[in-house]
């Protein structure tokens, strides 16, 4: 069974294609007006092992707010749509990543039921041209869009640049581990029969 997804989303303020393939070999092919946040992207592929593709365009003019915040959405509706019953899956993830002076940890649960929480607080306001403010905004559009906890720790880091990147590894290796189609599992893991 393949478990992938294609979403599209067009507004007045973004034009995105979106395609997610949960069982890849950490293929990315981005293009998403961010730079920042295509690195980032990129990160969470090749450290998730999944296959992700995004062509986005946006009014990047004004700023990245909007095609950051819509790219999460998309990246959520294709992860939920290509997980689809979640029959077998582990459910939970948790990963800590260091990144030289920075540790981050994510835990995940992907229980049908949208939370979003960030601990930590990051020096800068700004990684190049990107406010690193939309990091919360990119991760909480994604938790909800896949109707999952996600928890987000910085434990602790001084070069904001990197503490980001540790998010986005242990972003990617967490959902990994929840996704993991476990042989033991019958079913979904869930005493309520769903997820």
């Amino acid at each position: 069974m393949s478990r992938q997804s294609v979403v599209e989303r067009k507004t007045n303020e973004t034009d995105i294609k979106l395609s997610f393939e949960v069982d890849g070999e950490g293929q990315s092919n981005l293009d998403t007006g961010v730079p920042f946040l295509t690195h980032m992207l990129d990160l969470f592929t090749k450290h998730g092992q999944f296959n992700l593709t995004v062509n986005a365009n946006g009014d990047t003019e004004i700023d990245d707010h909007h095609t950051t915040e819509d790219i999460g959405i998309c990246l959520g509706q294709a992860l939920r749509e290509a997980l689809g019953d979640k029959k077998g899956i582990k459910r939970y993830g948790n990963a800590f990543v260091p990144m030289d002076e920075a540790l981050a940890q994510v835990v995940i649960d992907l229980s049908n039921r949208p939370h979003f929480e960030l601990k930590g607080e990051f020096p800068s306001s700004r990684v190049g041209t990107f406010d690193t403010e939309l990091v919360h905004e990119f991760l909480w559009k994604l938790a909800l869009e896949a109707r999952m906890n996600l928890h987000v720790i910085v434990h602790y880091g001084t070069n904001t640049h990197h503490m980001i990147e540790a998010v986005f590894k242990a972003l990617g290796r967490a959902l990994d581990e929840a996704t993991i189609v476990d042989p033991r599992v019958k079913g979904v893991p869930s005493t309520k029969g769903m997820l």
